[in-house]
C-alpha cells in the first residue's frame, strides 16, 4: 500500500531532533512521498532545502499562511518567485484565508492571498489552500481568477456540506486529515467524505498538527507524523465503505496527477 501525504509541515522544529527517524518510520507505514509544507518566508526555503536532501521522496511549495500576511512584502513576494524557479517546489501555498484567528488583519491576508494567486496563474502551478471561516471571501477570490488558475486542492478541509459542495462545483480537490478522527468536531466528516469523487480526494496529515484521537495507544508526546496517514486512509476508507486498498491507490493516483509527482523510487 503506498501512501502520498500532501501536507506534512516537516520544517517544524519538533521534528529537529528526530526527522530522519520520522522520515524512516513513514516508509515502513507505507508512506513513500510526501509534500512538505512551505508557510512562510523562514519555512518555505527550508521545505525547498529538504526536498533538495530528499530528491524523489520528498517535495515542497512554498508560500505564506494568512497568519502570516503582513510579512508579505514585495521583497517576499520575489522570494515566493525565485523558490517557484526549482522543480522540487510543486504548489504554490500554503496560502488562502483564516477568519478564525485573525492573527493577521484581513485586509493583509487578502492582499496576501491575492498575490500568490497571481503567483499559481504566472508559474502554472497548482495551489495548495487554506480556508477557515472565510468561505465567502475565499471562494469569491478564486472566482477573480477564473479560467487563470490551474488545480487547487482545499487541504485540511473541515468545513460545511455546503462548502464541499461549493468546492466540488469549482472542481476543487479535498485534503482529508486526522480531524476526521476527532469525535468532538470531526463526525460530519464521516458522512461528507462519501460525496468526494475519487479523483478530487487525497490525504495528509498535516504532521505535527491533528494527531488522530483515534490512534491507540496515543503517543505520549502528543505530535503527529507522517507515518500515521496510513491510520487515517484506513478510517476514511470505513467511511466511505471502500476497501483500504482501494481508497490508498485512488488517493495515491490523484496526488501524484495533481502535484505531476514522478513514479516512487
Amino acid at each position: 500500500m503506498d501512501l502520498i501525504d500532501i501536507g506534512a509541515n516537516l520544517t517544524h522544529e519538533s521534528f529537529d531532533h528526530d526527522r530522519n527517524a520520522v522520515l524512516q518510520r513513514a516508509r515502513e507505514a507505507g508512506v513513500v512521498q510526501q509534500v512538505v509544507t512551505g508557510a512562510s518566508r523562514d519555512h518555505s526555503p527550508t521545505a525547498l532545502r529538504l526536498a533538495q536532501a530528499h530528491a524523489g521522496e520528498l517535495f515542497a511549495t512554498a508560500g505564506v499562511h494568512p497568519h502570516h500576511a503582513t510579512e508579505y512584502t514585495d521583497e517576499c513576494d520575489a522570494e515566493m518567485r525565485a523558490l517557484h524557479a526549482h522543480p522540487e517546489v510543486v504548489a504554490v501555498g500554503e496560502c488562502g484565508l483564516d477568519y478564525f484567528r485573525d492573527f493577521s488583519p484581513r485586509p493583509a491576508q487578502r492582499k496576501a492571498f491575492e498575490r500568490q494567486l497571481q503567483i499559481a496563474v504566472d508559474t502554472g502551478k497548482p495551489l495548495f489552500l487554506h480556508q477557515r471561516d472565510a468561505h465567502d471571501d475565499f471562494v469569491a477570490m478564486m472566482k477573480n481568477f477564473d479560467g487563470k488558475l490551474g488545480p487547487a486542492v482545499v487541504h485540511c478541509f473541515t468545513g460545511t456540506k455546503k462548502e464541499l459542495f461549493d468546492c466540488l462545483d469549482q472542481d476543487w480537490h479535498i485534503g482529508i486529515t486526522g480531524w476526521l478522527c476527532d469525535e468532538r468536531r470531526g463526525l460530519h466528516l464521516r458522512e461528507l467524505v462519501k460525496n468526494i469523487p475519487a479523483n478530487r480526494l487525497m490525504i495528509e496529515t498535516d504532521a505535527p498538527y491533528l494527531l488522530p484521537r483515534t490512534v491507540k495507544p496515543q503517543p505520549s508526546h502528543r505530535r503527529n507524523e507522517p507515518m500515521y496517514l496510513a491510520h487515517i486512509v484506513a478510517e476514511l476508507a470505513r467511511d466511505r465503505g471502500e476497501d483500504i486498498e482501494v481508497t490508498a491507490a485512488a488517493t495515491t493516483a490523484t496526488a501524484r496527477a495533481f502535484f505531476r509527482l514522478p513514479a516512487a523510487g
